[in-house]
């Protein structure tokens, strides 16, 4: 029997799975992160776009920041693996917080100071808070180690990290200083918008699947496939950092 901890010190017992599921699940996200990896670039468009603007345009950054969280797997993977197993609305509101107060402060700072960061190292870190998150999920902490690391820092922690990528992205854009902040501010609501209609659907399918018997059925094999999924955006950012 595999154990898994949703909340601290409340085991779930799950039959083990063969070894095919597994095998399947990596496939596919092998295929759908190869060409997920080029949607949360910046479109040509769009950064053509910016390019020839100047000045305020709260508008069109709402929209382009609402639509980078949502073309934006690698972060809404991270954020399903964190309401995996919160049930109660307070704390889905305290966790989807911490992350998004994290990911606006190093976003905002990142390309207002024009803090230079290698997207490849920054992306990788963003996949390995999804590597982390699984494992969480799956108990793994508390029984190779016998400690339980505190969610709600290494959310905010992350959030962090996140908000370096999307300040990574935001500068390929190359945006002109004049009326950069608001600029910076629209895209952060924006940002905020795309991430709740996102959360909005992740938490309709979640509470449909937790309706039924196959949720416990199957959490463990879907926190192995987010774990292997973090394994593959390290595994792609890397090479692209050697490559480059």
């Amino acid at each position: 029997m595999t154990r898994l901890f949703p909340v601290e010190g409340q085991p779930i017992r799950l039959s083990r799975f063969g070894a095919f599921p597994y095998a399947l699940a990596g496939v596919l996200l092998y295929l759908f992160f190869s060409a997920a990896a080029y949607a949360h670039g910046v479109a040509e468009g769009d950064k053509g776009y910016i390019q020839e603007i100047s000045g305020t345009q709260l508008l069109p950054f709402t929209y382009l920041g609402a639509k980078h969280m949502v073309t934006g797997y690698d972060h809404l993977l991270f954020l399903a693996g964190v309401i995996f197993f919160l049930y109660k609305l307070k704390d889905i509101a305290l966790y989807v917080s911490l992350f998004a107060i994290g990911h606006s402060v190093t976003m905002l700072y990142g390309v207002y100071a024009g803090v230079n960061v290698n997207a490849y190292v920054i992306d990788a870190i963003i996949g390995l808070s999804v590597v982390y998150k699984a494992l969480d999920n799956l108990g793994a902490y508390q029984r190779w180690f016998g400690v339980q690391p505190d969610t709600r820092v290494a959310t905010l922690v992350f959030g962090l990290f996140h908000g370096f990528g999307l300040a990574a992205k935001i500068q390929e854009f190359e945006i002109a200083r004049d009326g950069l902040l608001p600029n910076l501010l629209a895209f952060n609501v924006g940002v905020e918008i795309g991430q709740l209609l996102a959360l909005g659907a992740i938490l309709i399918a979640m509470g449909y699947w937790r309706r039924t018997t196959a949720f416990l059925k199957h959490a463990y094999t879907a926190n192995v496939a987010m774990m292997c999924a973090g394994f593959m955006l390290i595994g792609y950012q890397l090479t692209g950092l050697f490559v480059s």
